[in-house]
């Protein structure tokens, strides 16, 4: 299938300078011969979002948002597919069609992130029982789903504040999954008893849990952990699964898999995984 020449996209969020999008969909580009293709990295605040969506011309193939922009951009498109719809994120925006034609698209590719990425960890037929997720965010929402395809339905959230999980519960029903909610702070007793573990939160927001972890009985953690946070590298939480013998899936896994994703259905070709792979590779060991 040939891609159309000549098409922007870019990545959208604020704060943006640490994106590493940017090297990604170059890389793609690149090893894809998408010569005249370009993809910037755009600092956009939710109030900005509205008139950069508006403002898109017919040489734009789409948008990768992080936060906060994930659910701002909601009500600003045109169809939203099913999967985003019942997550609530939507992390990429396809420009689809021209002029009065053109047609914006909501997609969520964290999900196929997500799961690729605990595949790494898990094996490729392995399914999962049980799990525990932490944090309440967009990014959580998209692990609630990718948990649910993987064969939990029925996962631990812990959150910092309960009282502000209210889009995630919400989330959860639309999804048909029935997670239970507790503390962060009790964390520490929970992770090491489960399947998998996925950390949604920010860079350094689960120091203080990954500094309390240990395991019943002194053995090592059960299951596989993925820390979606990939600054520093490798996070307190990623260092201390792996010092107590566990398995851990480091968090810019899941952002090349979601971009390879993104790459697909922005250009209409599969994503060089190997290619994108050692670019990104090549930006961490530089940073």
């Amino acid at each position: 299938m040939s891609a159309p020449v000549g098409r922007r996209a870019a990545v959208l969020g604020h704060p943006i300078a640490h994106s590493l999008s940017p090297v990604l969909h170059r890389a793609a580009y690149r090893a894809l011969g998408l010569d005249t293709w370009s993809y910037e990295a755009v600092d956009v605040t939710e109030d900005g979002l509205p008139g950069f969506v508006a403002g898109l011309g017919d040489d734009w193939a789409g948008l990768s948002l992080t936060m906060p922009l994930k659910q701002t951009v909601l009500p600003l498109l045109d169809h939203v597919e099913p999967l985003a719809q019942v997550v609530g994120a939507v992390n990429t925006v396809l420009v689809q069609g021209a002029g009065s034609a053109r047609t914006l698209v909501g997609a969520n590719t964290d999900v196929h992130g997500i799961v690729a990425a605990l595949r790494e960890g898990l094996g490729p037929e392995r399914r999962i029982a049980s799990a525990a997720v932490l944090g309440a965010g967009a990014t959580a929402a998209s692990t609630l789903a990718a948990l649910a395809e993987l064969g939990c339905t029925a996962p631990s959230v812990l959150v910092r504040s309960v009282q502000r999980a209210g889009g995630l519960m919400r989330a959860a029903h639309r999804m048909g999954v029935e997670p239970t909610f507790g503390p962060l702070e009790d964390g520490a007793a929970v992770l090491g008893r489960v399947d998998a573990v996925v950390s949604t939160l920010p860079p350094h927001a689960a120091d203080d849990l990954a500094a309390r972890l240990t395991v019943s009985g002194g053995g090592a953690p059960s299951g596989v952990l993925l820390d979606v946070a990939y600054d520093p590298r490798p996070t307190a939480l990623h260092a201390r699964w792996q010092d107590l013998g566990g398995t851990a899936v480091r968090g810019e896994r899941m952002l090349l898999h979601q971009a390879v994703e993104q790459v697909r259905l922005m250009t209409g070709l599969a994503g060089p995984v190997a290619e994108m792979d050692r670019a990104l590779e090549d930006a961490l060991a530089r940073s």
